[in-house]
């Protein structure tokens, strides 16, 4: 199964989604990442609390949605409300498209304590997440079931 997160900048939470899945996936799902308008580089604080967690990011870049035209994920996730409310390419029409609405923790101005616990607490919620959806039949369900299961996690992990 392959799965999209997109964040309309794809410098924090979506590249922080793509980097946990990958990781809690094992090829059984891979996560890439984009964005509508993408700003070109990831957030650092994104790459050091990876890596202090000890979460790859190699590979990890800012970049559009567009270039997954050719590639077509199985599952599209938004995780941004922004981006939720985007019209989406047309290509995106074949794939369960679901909203795991995450707050952006590289907006937060506070203390550096305060600021790693909300990139943690983000990071925490990507993980219980996508631990959820690996115990989920996800290759032997229609999109429609996909996108009901998919969503379903959102509501509950919270």
């Amino acid at each position: 199964m392959k799965f999209l997160f997109i964040c309309t900048h794809n410098r924090c939470r979506s590249i922080l989604s793509e980097a946990i899945t990958n990781d809690l996936g094992q090829g059984r799902i891979t996560a890439v990442s984009a964005g509508s308008a993408p700003v070109g580089e990831v957030h650092p604080l994104s790459l050091k609390y990876l890596t202090e967690k000890n979460i790859s990011t190699k590979g990890l870049i800012s970049q559009s949605w567009n270039e997954f035209e050719a590639d077509q994920p199985d599952v599209v996730i938004t995780v941004c409300d922004s981006a939720a409310a985007e019209t989406c390419p047309i290509w995106f029409g074949n794939c369960a498209k679901v909203h795991w609405g995450l707050t952006d923790p590289s907006k937060l101005e506070g203390s550096d304590e305060e600021i790693k616990a909300a990139f943690f607490t983000v990071m925490h919620i990507i993980k219980t997440r996508t631990q959820a959806a690996l115990k989920l039949d996800l290759e032997n369900m229609s999109q429609i079931q996909q996108q009901a299961a998919l969503n379903k996690i959102a509501t509950e992990i919270n």
